[in-house]
C-alpha cells in the first residue's frame, strides 16, 4: 500500500480506536480534525530534523533586485523549502553567509548551493518515518477526538519514543564523521 495524506491519517485515527477516512471532505469528526491539522503537524515533524529522505541541494536563481543593506546579491528561495540547513557555492555546500529576509536568501556570493529541507511525496517516507508520524498524528489528534488529556499524555509519550527511534534510524544513513586531524593522536604515533 503506498503512502497518502489520506492513508496516513486513517492509521492514526485507527491508533486512537476511531474510525478511519477515506478523504478529507467526509462529513465526520475524524475527517475534520485530520484535514485541518495533517500539513501542519508534517510539516513541523519534517523541519524539526535534518531527514536525509527530505534534503535536497539546488542552485538558487540570483535576482534582478539587490538588498538595501548589508549584501550585494538577492536569490529567490525554493517553494517547497521548510528549513535551510547550510549554503554554500562552488563546489562547497556550505560555509556561505548569508541572511534570509522574507522568501529571499541574501549574501555577497555571486552564486549559491543550497541545501535544505523540502516536503517530499508521501509515497516516498521511509518506514522509520512513516511510523513516527502516524504516532505524531495520532497524539495530536487523541484531544480533539476522545477530550481525554490522560490518553493524549500517554499518546504523546509514544509519539516522542517513536521520534527517538526514526531519528537514530536515519542518523545512521551517513558515512560517520571522525576526526580529520588530531594532535593528541599524532603525538602517540
Amino acid at each position: 500500500m503506498s503512502n497518502t495524506a489520506i492513508t496516513l491519517c486513517s492509521q492514526a485515527l485507527i491508533k486512537l480506536g476511531a474510525k478511519s477516512i477515506t478523504s478529507f471532505n467526509e462529513e465526520t469528526t475524524e475527517s475534520e480534525v485530520a484535514g485541518q491539522l495533517y500539513d501542519t503537524i508534517l510539516q513541523d515533524l519534517l523541519s524539526s530534523y535534518p531527514w536525509r529522505f527530505a534534503l535536497k541541494q539546488s542552485s538558487l536563481g540570483r535576482l534582478q533586485a539587490v538588498p538595501l543593506t548589508d549584501y550585494q546579491y538577492a536569490y529567490q528561495l525554493p517553494n517547497n523549502c521548510l528549513r535551510i540547513l547550510s549554503a554554500g557555492q562552488n563546489t562547497k555546500s556550505s560555509g556561505l553567509k548569508y541572511r534570509i529576509v522574507g522568501t529571499h536568501l541574501y549574501t555577497n556570493a555571486p552564486e549559491v548551493i543550497l541545501t535544505y529541507i523540502e516536503k517530499p511525496d508521501e509515497s516516498t517516507f521511509p518506514p522509520f518515518f512513516v511510523k513516527a508520524l502516524v504516532a505524531n498524528l495520532a497524539a495530536e489528534f487523541c484531544l480533539p477526538l476522545t477530550e481525554s488529556t490522560t490518553r493524549t499524555d500517554y499518546m504523546r509519550k509514544i509519539a516522542s519514543e517513536e521520534l527517538v527511534q526514526a531519528r537514530l534510524v536515519d542518523s545512521q544513513q551517513a558515512t560517520n564523521s571522525c576526526f580529520q586531524d588530531f594532535s593528541l593522536i599524532e603525538v602517540r604515533e
